[in-house]
Protein backbone atom coordinates (compact mmCIF):
# COMPACT_ATOMS: atom_id res chain seq x y z
CA UNK A 1 0.00 0.00 0.00
CA UNK A 2 2.67 2.09 0.89
CA UNK A 3 4.29 2.15 -2.44
CA UNK A 4 1.25 2.84 -4.05
CA UNK A 5 0.76 5.68 -1.94
CA UNK A 6 4.51 7.04 -3.25
CA UNK A 7 4.17 6.04 -6.87
CA UNK A 8 0.78 8.07 -6.92
CA UNK A 9 2.72 11.17 -4.59
CA UNK A 10 4.96 11.49 -7.35
CA UNK A 11 2.91 11.36 -10.64
CA UNK A 12 1.03 14.14 -8.57
CA UNK A 13 4.47 16.02 -8.22
CA UNK A 14 5.59 15.54 -11.89
CA UNK A 15 2.43 16.47 -12.96
CA UNK A 16 2.35 19.77 -10.60
CA UNK A 17 6.10 20.83 -12.12
CA UNK A 18 5.13 20.49 -15.67
CA UNK A 19 2.47 23.06 -15.30
CA UNK A 20 4.61 25.04 -13.58
CA UNK A 21 7.08 24.51 -16.72
CA UNK A 22 9.54 22.11 -15.70
CA UNK A 23 11.06 19.94 -18.07
CA UNK A 24 10.77 16.96 -16.64
CA UNK A 25 10.95 13.29 -17.90
CA UNK A 26 8.39 10.52 -16.26
CA UNK A 27 11.27 8.36 -15.36
CA UNK A 28 13.12 10.70 -12.60
CA UNK A 29 13.59 9.23 -9.11
CA UNK A 30 12.30 12.21 -6.21
CA UNK A 31 12.83 11.30 -3.08
CA UNK A 32 11.35 12.96 -0.05
CA UNK A 33 9.11 15.91 -0.39
CA UNK A 34 11.07 18.85 0.60
CA UNK A 35 13.08 19.76 -1.90
CA UNK A 36 13.00 23.16 -3.15
CA UNK A 37 12.42 24.12 -6.94
CA UNK A 38 13.07 27.60 -6.63
CA UNK A 39 10.45 30.30 -7.79
CA UNK A 40 11.30 29.70 -11.42
CA UNK A 41 10.59 25.94 -11.99
CA UNK A 42 10.61 26.81 -15.83
CA UNK A 43 14.01 27.15 -16.04
CA UNK A 44 14.95 23.84 -14.46
CA UNK A 45 15.32 20.32 -17.18
CA UNK A 46 15.81 17.32 -15.37
CA UNK A 47 16.32 14.67 -18.14
CA UNK A 48 15.66 10.16 -17.92
CA UNK A 49 17.01 8.24 -15.35
CA UNK A 50 17.88 11.21 -12.48
CA UNK A 51 17.70 10.28 -9.03
CA UNK A 52 16.69 13.87 -6.97
CA UNK A 53 17.53 12.71 -3.46
CA UNK A 54 16.03 14.79 0.38
CA UNK A 55 16.13 17.94 0.06
CA UNK A 56 17.76 19.53 -2.33
CA UNK A 57 17.68 23.34 -3.42
CA UNK A 58 17.39 24.62 -7.17
CA UNK A 59 17.89 28.10 -7.30
CA UNK A 60 17.36 29.75 -10.72
CA UNK A 61 18.23 33.50 -9.86
CA UNK A 62 20.44 35.72 -8.06
CA UNK A 63 19.17 37.39 -5.18
CA UNK A 64 21.98 39.43 -4.18
CA UNK A 65 20.88 41.73 -7.00
CA UNK A 66 19.00 43.37 -4.40
CA UNK A 67 21.39 44.98 -2.75
CA UNK A 68 22.18 47.81 -5.95
CA UNK A 69 18.81 47.14 -7.41
CA UNK A 70 17.54 50.26 -6.38
CA UNK A 71 20.12 52.34 -7.58
CA UNK A 72 19.68 54.30 -11.04
CA UNK A 73 22.40 53.03 -12.89
CA UNK A 74 21.32 49.21 -11.68
CA UNK A 75 17.17 49.23 -12.19
CA UNK A 76 16.02 46.21 -13.13
CA UNK A 77 19.29 44.00 -12.86
CA UNK A 78 18.56 40.56 -12.33
CA UNK A 79 20.30 37.38 -13.01
CA UNK A 80 18.86 34.14 -13.93
CA UNK A 81 20.09 30.73 -15.14
CA UNK A 82 19.05 27.46 -16.27
CA UNK A 83 19.81 24.54 -13.90
CA UNK A 84 20.34 21.11 -16.51
CA UNK A 85 20.33 17.92 -15.19
CA UNK A 86 21.00 15.45 -17.97
CA UNK A 87 20.50 11.68 -18.00
CA UNK A 88 21.37 9.20 -15.98
CA UNK A 89 22.33 11.37 -12.98
CA UNK A 90 22.01 11.09 -9.43
CA UNK A 91 22.07 13.99 -7.16
CA UNK A 92 22.49 13.07 -3.03
CA UNK A 93 20.99 15.03 -0.62
CA UNK A 94 21.01 18.26 0.76
CA UNK A 95 22.74 19.59 -2.64
CA UNK A 96 21.99 22.87 -3.59
CA UNK A 97 22.39 23.79 -7.22
CA UNK A 98 22.77 27.64 -8.56
CA UNK A 99 22.06 29.47 -11.54
CA UNK A 100 23.68 28.47 -14.78
CA UNK A 101 24.66 24.63 -14.15
CA UNK A 102 24.71 21.88 -16.31
CA UNK A 103 25.35 17.92 -14.22
CA UNK A 104 25.97 14.80 -16.77
CA UNK A 105 25.23 13.04 -18.39
CA UNK A 106 25.83 9.85 -16.07
CA UNK A 107 27.15 12.45 -13.80
CA UNK A 108 26.97 11.96 -9.57
CA UNK A 109 26.91 15.08 -6.96
CA UNK A 110 27.74 14.33 -3.42
CA UNK A 111 25.43 14.43 -0.63
CA UNK A 112 25.59 18.47 0.68
CA UNK A 113 27.26 19.48 -2.51
CA UNK A 114 26.70 23.26 -3.63
CA UNK A 115 27.67 22.99 -7.39
CA UNK A 116 28.11 26.45 -8.73
CA UNK A 117 29.93 25.06 -12.38
CA UNK A 118 29.22 22.43 -14.60
CA UNK A 119 29.83 18.90 -13.61
CA UNK A 120 31.04 17.12 -16.83
CA UNK A 121 29.82 13.61 -18.08
CA UNK A 122 31.09 10.64 -15.89
CA UNK A 123 32.06 12.80 -13.57
CA UNK A 124 31.54 12.29 -9.59
CA UNK A 125 31.93 15.64 -7.84
CA UNK A 126 30.94 16.89 -4.01
CA UNK A 127 31.66 19.21 -1.57
CA UNK A 128 31.34 22.80 -0.88
CA UNK A 129 32.12 24.40 -3.55
CA UNK A 130 31.52 20.97 -5.28
CA UNK A 131 34.70 19.85 -7.16
CA UNK A 132 35.93 16.54 -9.28
CA UNK A 133 36.76 13.27 -6.94
CA UNK A 134 36.90 10.88 -9.48
CA UNK A 135 34.84 9.32 -12.39
CA UNK A 136 31.72 7.13 -12.19
CA UNK A 137 33.54 4.28 -13.73
CA UNK A 138 36.36 4.55 -10.77
CA UNK A 139 33.35 5.02 -8.84
CA UNK A 140 31.65 2.36 -10.01
CA UNK A 141 34.96 -0.20 -9.40
CA UNK A 142 35.30 0.66 -6.09
CA UNK A 143 31.86 0.38 -5.23
CA UNK A 144 32.10 -3.47 -6.60
CA UNK A 145 34.92 -3.88 -4.46
CA UNK A 146 33.28 -3.24 -1.41
CA UNK A 147 29.51 -3.80 -1.50
CA UNK A 148 28.52 -7.21 0.16
CA UNK A 149 27.11 -8.67 -2.82
CA UNK A 150 23.52 -9.29 -1.48
CA UNK A 151 20.84 -10.13 -3.45
CA UNK A 152 17.69 -9.23 -1.32
CA UNK A 153 15.55 -7.23 -4.43
CA UNK A 154 11.67 -7.20 -3.43
CA UNK A 155 12.14 -7.77 0.42
CA UNK A 156 12.56 -4.98 2.70
CA UNK A 157 12.60 -7.77 5.50
CA UNK A 158 15.37 -10.32 3.66
CA UNK A 159 17.32 -6.53 2.71
CA UNK A 160 17.06 -6.23 6.59
CA UNK A 161 18.59 -9.41 7.76
CA UNK A 162 20.96 -9.85 5.22
CA UNK A 163 22.04 -6.10 5.97
CA UNK A 164 22.52 -6.93 9.74
CA UNK A 165 23.82 -10.19 9.24
CA UNK A 166 26.91 -8.17 7.09
CA UNK A 167 27.30 -5.74 9.45
CA UNK A 168 26.40 -6.55 12.99
CA UNK A 169 26.70 -10.39 12.70
CA UNK A 170 23.10 -11.36 13.38
CA UNK A 171 21.35 -13.69 11.26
Amino acid sequence: MLGKVRQLWKKLLIRRLRRAGMRISPDCRIIGRRTVWGSEPYLIEIGKHVTISNDCIFVTHDGGTWVFRDRPEFRGVARFGTIRILDNCFIGARTIILPGVTIGPNAVVGAGSVVRKDVPPGEVHAGNPARFITTVEDYAERSRERSPHLDWHGSEKRKRAMLEATFWGKG
